[in-house]
């Protein structure tokens, strides 16, 4: 095993759980850690840095998202939530309790571990000071240094709050941003219950960009929760 592998901490009281993600996470090159409480979680976090944290929310000792609230105490290490809970308020408090992505169980494992892989490489880039100034996919091109975006090489025309929701959505790339993160950030805390501004913006933008929200390329919606930018 590569001692520069990224090492995942897995928190979850299901063994068949435990195991299915050691196996995969290990066939993937990842150190695995793995917890069956929120005590040992915490211990293990504390004692061996993991790099990410995957944590169920039903844990045997405590509820998972009382672990988030205390690990945030003291810890920014990415943390993906990997639940039964489908509920829209338990994603958005987890959310806002700190979590960083939130996937529902029965789930997918290329989707899990591509959404590892973008956790890593957002926090990697964010704890080096190194957030590429700018995107380009080949169809897509935003300079945030600029402040220009393109389309197929053609200059697109957004408004100021246009290209805030945009920009503020690329620099979290491959996460959830809930929609009061993106009404505060970019209206003000006054406008925390404004959704409906929200709905507007990213309606325009999507037109401009092409995109379509049945099938996004970029601008993908987690209802009721927020929004997430694809690339």
């Amino acid at each position: 095993m590569n001692a520069a592998a990224p090492r995942v901490l897995v928190v979850d009281d299901e063994p068949q759980i435990r195991r299915f993600l050691d196996i995969g996470l290990r066939a993937e090159g990842y150190r695995v850690l793995l917890a069956a409480s929120a005590a040992e979680g915490l211990a293990l976090a504390a004692t061996q840095s993991p790099d990410l944290i995957v944590l169920d929310l039903g844990l045997p000792d405590r509820d998972g998202q009382d672990m988030l609230a205390e690990l945030r105490q003291w810890s920014q290490v990415p943390v993906l939530v990997l639940s039964v809970r489908s509920a829209e308020s338990e994603k958005v408090r987890a959310l806002d309790h700190g979590a960083n992505d939130y996937v529902t169980k029965p789930f997918g494992i290329q989707e899990l571990m591509a959404r590892l892989r973008a956790l890593l490489r957002n926090h990697a880039a964010a704890a080096g000071g190194t957030e590429p100034p700018r995107y380009d996919d080949g169809r897509l091109a935003v300079d945030l240094a600029r402040r220009e975006v393109a389309l197929d090489g053609r200059p697109v025309a957004l408004t100021r709050k246009e290209y805030a929701v945009l920009a503020l959505l690329l620099r979290h790339a491959g996460r959830v941003v809930t929609q009061q993160q993106l009404l505060r950030e970019v209206w003000g805390a006054t406008h925390v219950q404004d959704t409906h501004y929200l709905r507007i913006v990213l309606g325009r933008l999507r037109q401009k960009l092409g995109d379509d929200p049945a099938a996004p390329r970029w601008l993908k919606t987690e209802p009721g929760v927020g929004y997430r930018f694809l690339g």
